[in-house]
């Protein structure tokens, strides 16, 4: 007798579907219009996909994603993805969904809502190592289990993209709306991205650096982040100035070496931040010292400029303003930055490892005060 064939139970199929993310948009695909439809002859199942964009990057993802959720459905013996394009109505309507029927840009992290804690990594000079340690607190929070986003607002100098091994990758766009690049378990954007050609100069003025900014925050699509991390350029020109206006409630983190000269200049950055009525959260202090073979300390840079900064700013602002760690010299640390991987993944319990990941943990572990936020909550009458 010929044994029985399991019939496939659509709704368990539009179930499993339901279980695959877009990798750029990381929603369902079910829910964002993407399953155009699904066939089901006996055994074999065909999906019929519909991309954002033709040259999807990602496409091969979505293609095995969605065969090994389909493939645990009983009764399902074969899987085929057939991949087409969505057209500019399903596109427009992607759009509206994604900003939740909003037409009119804004910036969802200004909203009095949101939940997301915002930082900017700020320094008074270059040279001190910040986009190191933005992308390394980034890689540690991710590691943590949280949703991490990073813009790369140092417009003239962005170096982020090459750090983490993305610096010719360029973002999918869905009408007018960007998707970051996602990379290491975050979501990146910079202006590196959006430039034709990666070897391209950037020379914009005031006007320009600002709409940069508000593009990077407002054009992107970066869904519910628990943490966002800006490089900011060094020193207390345009873009700081932008960031306060535009993100007055991110809290600012001000990286120093320890070095005296630093430390003098690192504290600018600080103070402009608190002119901008953002609070300053703590110093970082990087490159404070080789560890040597012998187990000794070599002092390259000298000693003491981070707890200078902290307790100067402490004293100028009226509150504690700590100094959050210190960094060493760590040779895996530039060569992290060569290939495009933080040295809190490749080395997480080396000094500068540690060192980062307890920043991290302290930065993401902070509660965030209900000051200013909207509580849903309406009066009743008497």
């Amino acid at each position: 007798m010929p044994a029985q064939t399991t019939q496939v139970n659509p709704d368990a199929v539009q179930a499993a579907l339901a279980t695959v993310n877009d990798p750029e948009i990381r929603r369902p695909i079910t829910e964002i219009g993407m399953v155009d439809s699904v066939d089901i002859d006996s055994g074999h199942v065909t999906v019929h996909l519909l991309l954002t964009v033709a040259g999807c990057p990602l496409k091969d993802t979505l293609t095995r994603d969605v065969t090994a959720a389909v493939t645990k459905v009983d009764g399902v013996s074969d899987v085929t993805v057939d991949m087409g394009v969505m057209n500019d109505e399903q596109r427009q309507q992607l759009q509206e969904t994604l900003r939740g029927g909003q037409s009119q840009r804004e910036i969802p992290f200004a909203k009095p809502g949101s939940l997301t804690k915002v930082y900017a990594i700020a320094s008074g000079k270059g040279g001190v190592g910040k986009s190191s340690v933005t992308v390394n607190l980034a890689a540690a929070m991710a590691a943590q289990g949280l949703a991490v986003g990073i813009v790369d607002a140092d417009i003239y100098g962005h170096s982020i993209p090459d750090m983490l091994g993305v610096g010719d990758a360029r973002p999918t766009q869905v009408e007018d709306m960007i998707m970051p690049v996602p990379v290491r378990g975050m979501q990146v954007m910079s202006i590196g991205m959006l430039k034709p050609r990666k070897d391209q100069v950037v020379a914009w003025r005031g006007p320009m650096l600002d709409r940069a900014l508000v593009q990077m925050l407002s054009d992107v699509y970066w869904g519910d982040l628990d943490a966002l991390l800006l490089d900011l350029p060094p020193g207390t020109g345009d873009m700081a100035i932008s960031l306060g206006q535009h993100l007055p409630n991110s809290e600012v983190v001000v990286v120093t070496t320890p070095q005296e000269a630093a430390a003098t200049v690192a504290e600018r950055a600080g103070t402009m931040a608190s002119m901008m009525h953002q609070r300053v959260v703590g110093v970082i202090e990087n490159m404070s010292w080789l560890e040597l073979p012998t187990g000794d300390r070599m002092e390259v840079f000298g000693s003491g400029g981070g707890e200078k900064v902290a307790s100067t700013l402490s004293e100028r602002f009226g509150y504690d303003v700590p100094l959050l760690g210190q960094v060493p010299l760590d040779q895996q640390m530039r060569v992290g930055g060569d290939t495009g991987v933080p040295i809190v993944d490749e080395a997480p319990d080396g000094a500068a490892g540690k060192a980062l990941r307890q920043v991290a943990s302290t930065l993401s572990g902070r509660a965030r005060g209900l000051a200013g936020m909207q509580l849903g909550l309406s009066p009743t009458g008497r």
